[in-house]
């Protein structure tokens, strides 16, 4: 007899699975209001958090929308400037920087050298001096005026607080509360790895920088102001201007590069390098640049430079445009008519897919080849313009 003459029907397969489907449901409804809620705390975050510092407004957008090198509020390279990536090649490189690979971070502690604040506080009035802290930040001293240059002393380069590129590991990191008096804080643009919230706010709690003036380009006043830097220690500058300080001449150069902290705030600051001079002594900080044919008219204006400190890491052919290969390096301490070279932007932080070693070994070989003098002392040691050559290949002794 059939389910028809009265005898109970075989149970269907599909009544089995509703519950399963209700489940998968269910796991589904949970993933999206999970992503909502993550996006919803990322857009709180990057819109609210002081990290991300402020937006130029009122007169400071005003100055900014009457530069010459700005167009609908937006600064723009001297130079095309290409930053555009697909989709499928920014996901790669995505992936390619958080797997990590071998040999872009030491597996030794980095040694360095203790800063001798009393050895600075010794030094002869007369010429230039510097401690390099690794990637780009620095102490110069000239004439007298001691210069802190991009200052990142925190533990991550990044958007936030707790994830992103982390600092190598050093003997000793340099901290705030070890600085000498320090006159004025020069800054090159707004990105993480050399503009930090909480070390700018660190500065403003220790009596030595408690005085500081602060000279950055346009806009980033902003982001000192949100923090806590009264507005009549900032100083903002736009390409080719500067001013003197008791017979110091500082003066914003273009550099190849790009500004923002946030999504949506890319190019509403200026970026440039530094042109240093002091009675007789020229040293240029190029901080971040891609080659360009203004290496050869800043050495043109103001050369010939005793020392270029030049970026030298953190490169890509992807993104070649704005950061310098380092045979590039090279030939741009050529150009600025450097005598002598001393390589920045490296040594701190993972910020490309590169070995560690690589940007000094391919520097060293470049520089050799236009026979152009190396400066490259351990981080943390006193260099001083008369003074020995400390220069000595420190890495090769690491993995």
């Amino acid at each position: 007899m059939d389910g028809a003459a009265g005898l109970p029907a075989a149970p269907s397969v599909f009544g089995h699975l509703r519950p399963l489907k209700r489940m998968l449901r269910m796991f589904l409804l949970w993933v999206l209001a999970l992503a909502a809620a993550l996006a919803l705390a990322l857009y709180l975050y990057l819109r609210f958090s002081p990290r991300m510092g402020a937006d130029p407004e009122g007169a400071r957008l005003e100055r900014i929308l009457s530069s010459p090198n700005q167009q609908d509020g937006l600064f723009r390279n001297l130079q095309p400037t290409s930053m555009d990536l697909p989709a499928s090649k920014m996901l790669t490189l995505m992936w390619e920087m958080l797997r990590g690979g071998n040999g872009r971070e030491p597996v030794d502690t980095i040694p360095t050298v203790p800063f001798d604040r009393a050895a600075w506080g010794m030094l002869p009035d007369t010429g230039w001096a510097l401690a390099w802290f690794g990637h780009s930040s620095l102490l110069l001293r000239m004439d007298g005026k001691t210069f802190l240059l991009d200052p990142v002393f925190g533990e991550r380069a990044s958007t936030f607080s707790f994830v992103g590129p982390k600092r190598f590991n050093y003997t000793g990191h340099m901290s705030v509360d070890q600085l000498p008096h320090i006159d004025v804080v020069l800054l090159s643009h707004d990105h993480y790895d050399h503009l930090d919230q909480g070390t700018i706010e660190q500065l403003l709690a220790i009596p030595a920088a408690r005085n500081a003036r602060y000279m950055a380009p346009l806009g980033v006043g902003a982001h000192l102001e949100h923090w806590g830097v009264g507005p009549g220690a900032i100083a903002e500058y736009d390409w080719w201007e500067g001013a003197g300080l008791d017979g110091v001449r500082l003066t914003l150069v273009p550099s190849r590069h790009f500004s923002g902290r946030s999504l949506n705030n890319r190019f509403s600051t200026l970026w440039g390098g530094w042109v240093i001079e002091g009675h007789g002594q020229k040293v240029y900080f190029g901080a971040d640049s891609g080659f360009s044919p203004t290496f050869r008219e800043i050495g043109e204006r103001f050369g010939p430079f005793d020392l270029a400190l030049l970026e030298c890491g953190a490169y890509n052919a992807d993104w070649a445009q704005i950061h310098m290969m380092p045979e590039e390096t090279a030939q741009a301490a050529v150009d600025v008519r450097a005598r002598r070279l001393m390589p920045v932007h490296w040594g701190k932080f993972n910020l490309a897919l590169h070995p560690w070693k690589e940007p000094i070994e391919r520097l060293s070989v470049a520089a050799g080849q236009h026979q152009l003098p190396l400066l490259t002392p351990r981080i943390g040691r006193i260099v001083t313009m008369e003074g020995p050559d400390p220069s000595e290949a420190w890495w090769k002794e690491l993995r």
